[in-house]
């Protein structure tokens, strides 16, 4: 039961909207084509077998995942919140409880961020004394797998054997890539077959339920009166948009008015701070029109090899010129955190709003409240 509802719950997260697949019994007992339709959804959607080989590749190298692109949920998980699975969402959980698991939740997470940055303090104490060490002068330094197999020669058969799993599941992926077009052709047979299931019910159903309006027969006078519903809501959709172009119109000059009131009460008025608020609320949605047409940005995302990059290379390990030419996709560590610094003052100023928002709704609730005195914290 476990395992289904985690399932489910997996599905649903990433936007699976089949409302079939939610309906199955939590015993197992039924759903195998659902099943192997939700996989293959996720073949498609996430790269699934892209993400299991990324997650399984050995590491050789020292590397640290850098994500600067938004982590937006798909649009069609919007749309599968009424078909979500009904465990846990009619569960009434304490609020006590949540603030607990918040406060875990925040523990733990300044924990690895206090790990995470003794690991990179204890890298950057490897690379810097195996400076000019590395045959690739590009590097010039040790990783810690190499630091591991120099101290103790008798683990590279460890590392060979994870080299060889992964080199076997790599064979096996190509071979799928070229298996894919039979598979996908598969599917279509199978999404074939559950259309004229589905069609079948239907018309069962309507065979059954004899309670519908007549059907005619012929075939003109079903054409003559949808060709007076087309003229008849042509004539309807011109003076819907003659009656809006009067609205907007009369909206435009009220508005207008309106905005002409608004100033002559802000010059009177603290004018500043109104104008901070509106600076502030126009850079945010700037920043995210500018994320939303700019697509050609490449973001950065995934794993990057850690290199030490000491400020005069030439003059310390004594390389050539060929050492400053790094790899195209090669990522400096001050632009990621700009990028992040970035990041990070757009969720701040998008926090400090909704913040803002909140405390007006309850500022709102407690107006409405008899005896009840609300103290902000």
């Amino acid at each position: 039961d476990n395992q289904i509802r985690f399932v489910k719950s997996a599905l649903w997260y990433h936007g699976y909207g089949r409302p079939e697949l939610y309906r199955l019994p939590s015993d197992g007992s039924a759903g195998s084509r659902e099943l192997l339709l939700a996989f293959s959804w996720l073949l498609h959607r996430i790269s699934l077998l892209e993400q299991l080989l990324a997650r399984n590749r050995v590491k050789t190298g020292d590397e640290a995942s850098v994500c600067t692109c938004e982590d937006d949920l798909p649009n069609s998980q919007k749309s599968t919140t009424e078909i979500a699975p009904e465990y846990g969402l009619e569960d009434r959980v304490d609020v006590r409880y949540l603030q607990w698991l918040n406060g875990r939740l925040r523990f733990q997470w300044r924990s690895l961020h206090a790990q995470h940055q003794e690991q990179c303090k204890l890298l950057h104490k490897i690379h810097l004394f195996t400076s000019g060490s590395h045959m690739d002068r590009i590097l010039g330094h040790f990783s810690v797998t190499e630091i591991d197999l120099i101290r103790q020669p008798e683990n590279y058969k460890q590392l060979l054997q994870l080299l060889e799993s992964e080199t076997m599941q790599l064979e096996a992926f190509l071979e799928w890539k070229q298996l894919e077009p039979v598979y996908w052709q598969w599917m279509e047979t199978v999404l074939d077959n559950m259309a004229e299931e589905g069609n079948m019910c239907e018309s069962q159903d309507a065979h059954v339920e004899k309670s519908g309006p007549p059907k005619v027969t012929s075939c003109c006078p079903w054409a003559d009166n949808l060709t007076g519903q087309i003229d008849r809501l042509s004539r309807d959709l011109m003076t819907l948009r003659d009656q809006l172009h009067k609205l907007v119109t009369h909206r435009k000059a009220a508005w207008c008015e309106k905005v002409k009131t608004r100033e002559e009460e802000l010059q009177k008025e603290g004018l500043s701070a109104a104008a901070r608020k509106i600076q502030e609320s126009v850079e945010l949605k700037l920043l995210n029109l500018t994320c939303l047409c700019a697509p050609k940005k490449n973001k950065m995302h995934g794993s990057c090899r850690l290199v030490f990059r000491s400020k005069h290379p030439a003059g310390k390990t004594g390389f050539d010129r060929s050492v400053s030419k790094e790899p195209v996709s090669a990522v400096s560590a001050t632009e990621v955190i700009r990028e992040l610094q970035m990041r990070e003052a757009s969720l701040a100023r998008e926090l400090k709003q909704l913040q803002e928002e909140c405390r007006q709704r309850l500022a709102e609730i407690a107006e409405r409240l008899d005896g009840v005195i609300c103290i902000s914290p």
